[in-house]
């Protein structure tokens, strides 16, 4: 369940979460699905599970393995 405009869930530290990618090649072709699973769910643990959504996690995730 999305939270209301009266409601705000706190957005984890995705860059604290984030790792540096080790191989030139994944920074060209982008994260795997694997890794941004894991970031994801990184992210759902440190909001403390419940609120929020899968998919929000999942684009923050892979916005956030993107940027690097």
């Amino acid at each position: 369940m999305a939270p209301s405009m009266a409601q705000e869930v706190a957005e984890p530290d995705v860059e604290a979460l984030s790792h540096a990618m080790d191989s030139p090649i994944q920074a060209i072709s982008g994260p795997s699905h694997e890794e941004i699973a894991q970031m994801a769910y990184s992210i759902w643990e440190a909001r403390g599970g419940g609120d929020g959504s899968p998919e929000h996690d999942w684009l923050a995730a892979e916005a956030a393995l993107l940027q690097r």
